[in-house]
Order: C-alpha cells, then structure tokens, then sequence
C-alpha cells in the first residue's frame, strides 16, 4: 500500500513510516532558531529604541552620567 495514497477524503494516510521519514528530517531547524533569535533580538531593541526616546529616561541617564563623572 502506498502511503502517500490519498484516502477517500483526499487527506494522504499517516502510516508509522510516513511520519519517521516526514519527521526525523531536521535540516533548516539551525537557521529557524538563528531566525528565531533574531527576531527576538531586533523586538528588544526596537523596545530599547521606544524607551530610551522617552525625555524621563533621558533624564535619569544624563544624571547618572553627571553623577559617575564629578570628582567627590
């Protein structure tokens, strides 16, 4: 019987072989999750961008720098 026959309702069957060959396949899995991260990473920075352009946050990052450099 080949597995790949579609069924009566069109929808080819999912015999044990079928799915150990469809998904014991991991090629591309690395570039999905290099993909992933990035993803994640540019959303952070993107965040970091909305949150740094807000004038309170400024403010306490100037100050905290005014602070760091006067010699006590």
């Amino acid at each position: 019987m080949n597995p790949w026959k579609p069924t009566a309702h069109g929808i080819p069957r999912l015999t044990r072989r079928s799915a150990t060959q469809i998904f014991s396949d991991d090629t591309g899995a690395a570039t999905a999750e290099y993909a992933i991260a990035t993803m994640a990473a540019v959303a952070f920075a993107g965040m970091l961008v909305v949150i740094m352009r807000s004038d309170e946050v400024r403010g306490m990052l100037t100050d905290l720098v005014r602070r760091a450099l006067t010699v006590a």
